[in-house]
């Protein structure tokens, strides 16, 4: 039996990648603060669920907590670490940017020390589209410079990659990162676009459209990335007989950068009508100009995911919409007349 450990499996992603791996017949081992960045409750729904499996075993605590989090990967002794736990959120950091050094500077550090000691076959560590900050060449490359980020928060997702790097080189140890692209889906974030406007719309409140619309994201729906993280799992780096063309595998470490993304971009404006045309009802727009740190576009070249694993998201925009939509419904039992 194969065994995960997974931080942050209590979160969004966190929680699909452990439920398809249960599915599996993977053991996983879950981690989490549990923090209040967001209802908790959402948190507590989804551990319960996967709480019901017999092969998953959870141990609450933080990251920056060295100590704890050594201690339960010695205990779950992984063959692969999952790190997907981070303090999340563009917007968040420029009001308590402390709390993105703490959760994702320490605690990943802490992250990899414990891959150290435990001499893991692999450690998948998630970072984000944000890294490219000024970066205006699209679609984004793995191989693409990343010097220029916009926000703290993308900074230490940059220093996560060059703190994993290190310790890939100085330790062999076989590390992927992955590159996040506007991740939407059931059991999301309430601080996530498609939350906040479908919540708005239904609720008849102003919804906020930065830079009066004139923003494209590269959307990729929840379960298309947890099925490429898994097919990651087995793309392990380990030396020049593993590199695909185009690849990004470091010449002096077992590391390389994966962007996950649909390798499209979608009007914003777009996906708040597909939005709109599932609830069957139009949003109050609230039009505003270009929020600070962010950026008016992304996509994702995501070729070097096909060429590894064979995978790449497909789920389109309207499709990925619309089973939200359903599931919000259902999470907050609100009938149609209800809208």
């Amino acid at each position: 039996m194969r065994t995960a450990f997974i931080t942050g499996s209590a979160g969004f992603i966190g929680f699909h990648l452990a439920e398809l791996l249960l599915e599996e017949g993977w053991a996983i081992a879950g981690f989490d603060g549990m923090t209040d960045y967001y209802d908790v409750r959402l948190k507590e729904r989804r551990l319960e669920m996967l709480k019901r499996h017999q092969r998953f075993s959870f141990t609450r605590a933080m990251l920056e907590d060295a100590d704890q989090l050594s201690a339960a990967i010695t205990e779950a002794a992984p063959d692969t670490i999952i790190h997907l736990a981070a303090q999340a959120g563009v917007r968040y950091s420029l009001e308590n940017p402390r709390a993105y050094i703490d959760a994702n500077i320490i605690g990943t550090f802490n992250v990899l020390e414990a891959a150290r000691i435990q001499c893991v076959q692999h450690v998948l560590m998630a970072s984000t589209s944000s890294v490219y900050g000024a970066n205006d060449a699209m679609p984004f490359d793995e191989n693409q410079k990343t010097d220029t980020p916009l926000t703290i928060y993308a900074a230490t997702k940059k220093a996560n990659e060059a703190m994993a790097h290190s310790y890939a080189h100085l330790h062999g140890l076989p590390t992927t990162m992955f590159r996040f692209f506007s991740v939407y889906g059931p059991w999301g974030r309430p601080d996530m676009a498609l939350f906040k406007f479908t919540k708005g719309i239904i609720e008849g409140t102003p919804i906020d459209i930065y830079n009066n619309g004139a923003m494209w994201r590269d959307f990729t729906y929840v379960s298309d990335l947890v099925h490429s993280i898994r097919a990651l799992i087995d793309a392990v780096p380990g030396g020049a007989d593993t590199a695909v063309d185009g690849d990004s595998l470091s010449p002096a470490a077992p590391f390389r950068v994966v962007n996950i993304g649909n390798a499209s971009t979608v009007r914003l404006l777009d996906f708040i009508t597909a939005i709109e045309a599932e609830l069957g009802r139009e949003a109050i727009r609230n039009h505003l100009p270009m929020q600070t740190g962010d950026v008016p576009a992304t996509c994702a070249n995501a070729d070097l995911l096909q060429r590894l694993t064979g995978y790449r998201p497909q789920t389109s925009f309207t499709q990925g919409v619309a089973k939200f939509v359903r599931w919000y419904r259902d999470y907050y039992n609100i009938r149609g007349a209800d809208v």
